[in-house]
């Protein structure tokens, strides 16, 4: 596996491939690489000729009072994982090569409506900040394809109607969550929660779960999803929000909508953990 960061050699080992006519799949990612970004890897190995993976914290998608200094930065371990998992290149640019003019002078790409509820409203500038860092890093790994995992529900869903919109030739393929046996799904930022924290942190999915069940047999979602918050609240964490969707939209959900998706955001302890679930009704 190859580690770059210079563009320019970026682009060389990108030209050759396609000289070859090889198929790119591309999985971005901030490090502190645990299974569900191998798993992104793995499925890109299935569907491609070369994988391409980054390693880039991104300061534009932090806002005020966030995590960025502190986020975990595990570069060696996550060598070898990528390593283990067949990515053939590692592109690991610096803050000032991808933001040579700085974050607040550079370009932004912002996709409406879709980016600016749930984690929209409760991180303001988060996804103008992931959109312009993805497009940019599409517009210099010219990926085939592109693997995201779908615990980030509402981030995929922002990147899919980004490429449409944008016309990019890349294919979205989003990869199912990777959970811990207690239904914990595997986030970076379980890095922060003590392990008494972990169980109390499995009623997130837990109550998803719960309410899915429930949705099948009533349309009272907003009261449906207000139980599962106070649940959620009685277990030890904190609720940020929790709503039942249109799945493709994620317009709160009709009496009329087939294609649902619970999307939920919740403290516990020190880490903000989200979660999601979709859900097909008869």
């Amino acid at each position: 596996m190859q580690t770059i960061e210079k563009i320019s050699n970026l682009r060389g080992e990108i030209n050759l491939w396609r000289q070859q006519g090889l198929k790119i799949a591309f999985v971005p990612t901030m490090g502190n690489l645990h299974k569900g970004h191998i798993a992104l890897v793995e499925k890109a190995k299935l569907v491609a000729d070369k994988v391409v993976a980054s390693i880039f914290v991104n300061p534009m998608q932090f806002g005020a009072n966030e995590d960025i200094d502190n986020y975990p930065s595990t570069m060696p371990e996550d060598k070898e994982k990528l390593l283990a998992a067949g990515c053939d290149l590692l592109f690991t640019p610096t803050p000032a090569i991808i933001y040579p003019k700085g974050v607040d002078n550079q370009s932004y790409v912002e996709v409406p409506n879709v980016s600016q509820s749930y984690c929209g409203e409760s991180r303001p500038g988060h996804f103008r900040g992931v959109t312009t860092v993805v497009c940019k890093l599409f517009n210099l790994v010219q990926p085939d394809i592109a693997c995201f995992g779908l615990k980030d529900y509402q981030q995929v869903q922002v990147i899919q109607i980004m490429v449409e919109d944008l016309s990019m030739p890349i294919e979205i393929i989003p990869v199912e969550t990777v959970r811990e046996p207690s239904g914990l799904a595997l986030s970076s930022r379980n890095n922060y929660l003590s392990e008494a924290e972990k169980e109390i942190a499995a009623a997130l999915s837990q109550n998803i779960q719960w309410l899915a069940k429930e949705i099948q047999h009533s349309t009272d979602f907003i009261g449906l999803a207000r139980k599962a918050a106070e649940y959620i609240n009685n277990a030890g964490m904190r609720t940020d929000y929790i709503h039942i969707c249109h799945a493709r939209t994620l317009q709160p959900a009709s009496e009329d909508d087939k294609e649902l998706v619970i999307l939920a955001a919740a403290h516990c302890g020190k880490a903000r953990l989200i979660d999601n679930l979709q859900v097909k009704l008869a």
